[in-house]
């Protein structure tokens, strides 16, 4: 399963982010307490994804448990240690084609913020 966060595309099959015992514990919260917490973590650091890969990992595995139909997330923060509540959040399911093009352009090292906003989130058009 691929999840694409921001402009990273992460790979939820490989081995499991979260330990069993953690997993009982995230069992009980919903989704916008999620969301919140992505804003937060993203508010913090609007570069999670890149800067601590598996901590956006671990949050895209905890998105996709509680809406298993959603494969995408963005977090739009406009600076660094920002209010939570400025950054937008935005989710999003895509076919697996386009997953799988996204995961070999990431691969590859050319997908960035402007690539994947033209791909999947449009907020730089017009």
């Amino acid at each position: 399963m691929l999840f694409l966060m921001n402009d990273a595309v992460f790979d939820l099959d490989e081995a499991s982010p979260v330990t069993s015992a953690d997993a009982r514990r995230f069992e009980k919260l919903g989704f916008d307490y999620l969301m919140e917490l992505g804003c937060e973590l993203f508010a913090e650091d609007p570069l999670l994804h890149r800067n601590d890969p598996e901590r956006a990992r671990r949050l895209a595995w905890l998105i996709h448990t509680r809406s298993p139909e959603i494969n995408a997330a963005l977090f739009a923060a406009p600076e660094i240690a920002c209010d939570p509540a400025l950054v937008e959040p935005r989710f999003c399911a895509l076919p697996d084609t386009v997953m799988r093009q996204l995961k070999a352009r990431d691969g590859k090292g050319r997908l960035d913020a402007v690539a994947a906003d033209r791909a999947v989130w449009g907020r730089m058009a017009a």
